[in-house]
This record gives C-alpha cells, structure tokens and sequence, in this order.
C-alpha cells in the first residue's frame, strides 16, 4: 500500500513538471480538438471505439495534428494496453520484446495490447516485415504515426493490414481552442499563475503555430515563463515574440512538406499569382531549402508553362540559375525573386510540352518513323548521284519552301496546335498562314529561288 502511495506521489510530481503540451493532453476522446472527420459521430473509427473494438491504423498527418494524442485515447477508450515506441530508437528486438508481453497478457489477462510507434516510416524494410505475423495473427494491433506519405514510405504488405488515417493540420479555431483551455484550467493549465493573456497574444500564438498544437501550447509556456521572469502580470503580442524569438518553419527538405511546398510555388505562379508566390519561395527560403533545388524549379517552369509565349522567360529563368550557382545565398535570393515574379506575370502556354507528348504518343502507336529519302544524310553513292531531291530553304524567298519533313504517312498529322498567350499566338498565326498556303491543292514548291 505504502508503495503504491509512493509510485502515485511520484507520477503527479511527474506530471506537474512535465510540459505544458504534456500536461495538456486530452484524456478523454470528447476533448480532442481537431480532426472532426475521423471522430464525428457515426464515423467509421468514432463507431468501432464506442463498440469496444479497435483495428490497426497507420495515422498520416503533420506535426501536432494529434497523432499519438489519438492511438493513446483510442486504446483507453477500448481498454487495451498501450505500450509506445520511437522508430528512431527502437529496433527488432524492442519489437519482440513488446510482442512477448502482449502475447502474455492476453493469455493471462485476456487484455490485448495496442503498440504505438511514433515516425514508422523511419523502419527500414526487415523492421517493418518484423510486424507483418503479429498484425496478422492478432497479437497486436498495430498504430503507427508518420509525417511522410505511408503509401511511399510503408512497405506493401504491412499497409494491406492496415487502414490509413490522414489528419489535417488543425485550423486557426482548433488552436484558439486549445490556447484558451491551457490558459484557463486551473488543474493542469495556467490559470493559477496569476498571469492573464490578453487576445492579442492568443491571436499571436495560433497565427504562429502553423496548425500545430504542440507548437502552440509551447509557445504559450514560453510566452508565460517570460512574463513571469520580468515580473509582469499581463502576457500581450509583444511578450510572444519577445519569448519564442524567432518563428519556425515547419518544413522538412525531404518530407511532404518540402513536397507540397515546392507545388503550391510552382502553381502560383503558373496561375500569375506573383504575391502567392513570394510567399512560398520566402518559406523555402527560410526553412533552408537548396537554393539551386528552386532554380532548377524555375528553369523546368520557364519552358513547361511559359515557352513560347514569352521566349525571354528561359534565358532568365536559366540566367537567375547561374547567378544562384555563382554568387549563393544570401545575394542569390534577388535573383530568386526577379524570376519568381516575372514568370508569374509572364504570359502562360503550355503547347511545346503538349506538342512534344502528342508527338510521343504517335511514336508509341506505331507511327512511321522511316526518314524520307531527300533529308538523309547519306552522301551520294556514285559520280552520278547528287541529292537533288531536298530545297535548300535560303535559296527561297523568306527563307521558306514548301517541302515535305515528315514520313508520308504522317503529313498531314499536326501535333503543334499553338494554344497559349503573348508571342505564342503570333508564331502560331504566321505557322497557320503557312499550312493554309500550304494545303491548298496547288500548292508546290515551285518558287524560284532567290
């Protein structure tokens, strides 16, 4: 008895000192804020936990959106034991050593286990096959956490034995939230610490924390003990970025953030949103990103969504490369930025690439491919034999003759449909005026040369 007074003493001194975001943690699954579309009522998970039932789970979201907040409540809720890993200091043995009590307690106990592993997509392939007999057999439900896409990172085999879950960043509202209830509960929270967070602050912390509600309620602590070292009683705006310094960027190099990043960049501006733009490259920017990783971004941009319609966007998308290559950050962001903004305002097309895949896809369907004999470039076989056959362009009045360039069977098939903006459409109008000189039945390469 005495030992179990002391062990309970020692859990609650345990759990004032933790962090605030620790302390904090829904207990009940009525508390969790966010993630409406999984715990609405009559929702496929909502329904299990409530039936007592509970099945494996990959839970795919960012950072502070609720993962492990979420498996630990969901084992509670169906009375299963929950024993927690870390994929990054976690290895085969710690898995069997897990799999060996839960095969003992249900045999015991009749109480099965839930095995929680935090960033699972940092197992490598025999860890994760380690899984596979136990999640098939039963043993253990398996509840794994990533912040990577799973159906790239997660082997095959374990996801078919697993539904996956994606949780959303949590909104502005969702923080709010979260933010007013630490301020207030007297239990676990900061209302007895004689401080008050006047809206200004609130508004600060969710606006900086990015949908993560650990950052959050960090920021919150933070903001709180700097009050409390200067002796103040009032936490505003200014006490916020005074205490957590500097914003942080959620952003991983190699993750779906790098990833959803870099297309949200490349979208505004092939939709002529220079401000949008700016904004995701001053992210990427910030959170360290390879400098030449967006030039090259901005090269491929220049020619895929722009090309012709403005013919100056790849010779300065490519000039802005170099000057990244040659002069680095920081100098090198202003080139960045000149690029960025002038392909966002720059005139869209998309018919080269469109043109090129046409021309592909004829190719793959069994397109003629024979070079017509007057293009070769096969000299003459004999003192006879001269290629009399092929017209010289410049010997033509506008450098131009009607010849054909194409296998016969091909010669009338047009690949090229000229559909963009700005100086596109004036190629396409003289290339027009050209094919209908061309078509007419008459028509022959009869000019006489210059």
């Amino acid at each position: 008895m005495a030992d179990d007074l002391f062990e309970h003493a020692s859990r609650e001194a345990t759990e004032a000192a933790a962090p605030l975001a620790a302390r904090m943690r829904p207990r009940r699954l009525d508390e969790l804020v966010g993630q409406r579309h999984l715990l609405a009522p009559g929702s496929s998970l909502r329904a299990s936990l409530e039936r007592d039932a509970i099945w494996s789970a990959i839970l795919w979201g960012p950072p502070g959106s609720g993962k492990t907040t979420l498996a630990r409540l969901s084992a509670s809720v169906t009375r299963r034991r929950f024993v927690q890993l870390s994929a990054v200091t976690s290895g085969v043995r710690d898995l069997r050593d897990a799999v060996v009590e839960a095969r003992e307690q249900r045999a015991l106990h009749q109480r099965r286990t839930v095995v929680f592993i935090d960033e699972i997509h940092r197992f490598n392939k025999a860890q994760q096959d380690a899984l596979l007999p136990h999640v098939e057999d039963g043993t253990i439900v398996l509840w794994g956490a990533t912040t990577e896409n799973p159906y790239t990172s997660v082997i095959a085999p374990l996801l078919s034995r697993v539904r996956v879950l994606r949780l959303e960043p949590l909104s502005r509202d969702d923080l709010r939230v979260i933010v007013q209830r630490s301020i207030d509960d007297a239990d676990r929270g900061l209302a007895g610490s004689g401080l008050s967070f006047d809206a200004t602050a609130v508004n600060a912390i969710v606006a900086g924390a990015g949908g993560d509600a650990r950052t959050a309620l960090n920021w919150t602590e933070a903001a709180a003990l700097h009050a409390t070292a200067l002796g103040e009683s009032n936490v505003d705006a200014g006490t916020v970025r005074r205490a957590v310094l500097e914003r942080g960027v959620r952003y991983d190099r190699a993750g779906d953030d790098h990833y959803d990043t870099i297309s949200a960049f490349i979208k505004s501006i092939r939709g002529s949103d220079p401000d949008a733009s700016l904004l995701w490259l001053a992210k990427m920017l910030r959170a360290g990103e390879a400098p030449a990783f967006i030039a090259r971004r901005l090269v491929i941009l220049a020619s895929e969504d722009i090309g012709n319609a403005d013919p100056r966007a790849l010779p300065l998308a490519a000039a802005a490369a170099a000057a990244v290559e040659r002069v680095g950050l920081p100098e090198g962001r202003y080139a960045l930025a000149q690029a960025t903004i002038y392909l966002a305002g720059a005139p869209k097309s998309n018919a080269a690439g469109r043109a090129l895949d046409a021309a592909e896809e004829a190719i793959a369907a069994g397109a003629d491919l024979e070079v017509p004999a007057h293009l070769r470039n096969t000299p003459p076989r004999g003192p006879h034999e001269t290629d009399t056959d092929y017209l010289y362009p410049h010997d033509y009045p506008e450098n131009y003759v009607n010849q054909p360039h194409a296998p016969p069977s091909l010669r009338a098939h047009r690949f090229y449909d000229g559909r963009g903006s700005g100086q596109e459409s004036e190629l396409w109008q003289r290339l027009r005026q050209r094919r209908r000189a061309d078509d007419e039945p008459d028509a022959a390469p009869s000019d006489p040369p210059r």
